[in-house]
């Protein structure tokens, strides 16, 4: 990959620009090797600049919080973009309505929402991730999806281009959305309904601690590893593994949670390979098991 025109970029805009970066500490399962150029935008002059640049000549990926991402131990060939906090403000656009960065986290547009008596966001309090990772995946729990409140996106293509998009106008589906891969997401327009603060905080702290209690935390995990198959059983995708599957099994470092089979865990310094050889397994044991194919949840990236 041809680096010239970015080494000059790097040097014009003083950009928080880096080559041969390490990515391991930037994702919650802490696994990865480096990619060849890791850049975090001051600002969206300087990330459509980037991107103009840049001229798609190789990979990109946008990395939110890290919460549900998997990377490979070898070299990322291409670019990862992470934005900043310059990406994470929010705000009311009217009493209902909220617009919110893609780099804020669903917990602080949750809280942003109550304080303002806005409800409808308190399943965002239980998600790790950010604004943009929860477009991504149409993320939810507890009845709620991110396509329930959405009313617009704002998003950038590679060529710099800015576009508005009307939720009527984005397809969803269970933890996937479908848009042009090129989009990388800046902001998007929520409704809610008003209601009282302390229903509002009471509803927040009952599905908190719902996920506390069943989920684990403090540990290096991606978050739920499989998507529930919802158009083949009744059964979530936690109740099929831990039927098909001994919950001691383990490739090296990489393992399953006790609390919750369907988090899988670097319990020290799992590598890409033992954590995609523990998917796979389990992915073959519940097929043979119940006849049933989970898909992935987390990305995978190389």
């Amino acid at each position: 990959m041809k680096i010239s025109d970015i080494e000059e970029f790097k040097r014009e805009y003083n950009s928080d620009l880096f080559f041969d970066f390490n990515i391991k500490k930037l994702n919650w399962f802490n696994i990865g090797g480096k990619s060849r150029i890791f850049f975090r935008p001051k600002n969206l002059r300087e990330l459509k600049n980037f991107l103009t640049v840049y001229s798609r000549r190789s990979k990109i990926f946008i990395l939110g919080l890290g919460s549900n991402v998997l990377f490979h131990d070898e070299l990322y060939d291409g670019v990862i973009i992470k934005l900043t906090n310059n990406f994470s403000s929010i705000s009311k656009l009217n009493n209902d309505t909220i617009i919110a960065g893609s780099s804020c986290s669903q917990k602080k547009v949750a809280e942003f929402a109550m304080k303002n008596s806005i409800s409808g966001f308190e399943f965002m309090y239980c998600i790790p991730g950010s604004i943009g990772g929860g477009l991504k995946m149409n993320s939810g729990c507890f009845g709620s999806e991110f396509k329930d409140h959405l009313v617009s996106l704002q998003c950038i293509d590679t060529k710099g281009n800015i576009k508005v998009l009307p939720s009527k106008n984005i397809k969803f589906k269970y933890r996937g959305i479908e848009l042009d891969e090129d989009l990388i997401f800046l902001s998007a327009t929520f409704k809610g309904s008003l209601s009282e603060k302390e229903k509002i905080n009471n509803l927040m702290q009952e599905l908190s601690n719902k996920k506390n209690n069943s989920q684990p935390s403090r540990i290096k995990t991606g978050g739920s590893t499989f998507k529930n198959p919802i158009n083949q059983t009744n059964k979530k995708a936690w109740e099929l593994i831990k039927e098909s599957v001994p919950s001691n099994i383990s490739f090296g470092d990489a393992c399953i949670s006790n609390k919750h089979s369907n988090f899988f865990v670097n319990k020290n310094n799992a590598t890409f390979n033992q954590m995609s050889n523990l998917i796979n397994y389990v992915k073959e044991k519940v097929k043979s098991n119940t006849g049933i194919d989970i898909d992935l949840e987390i990305k995978v990236v190389k």
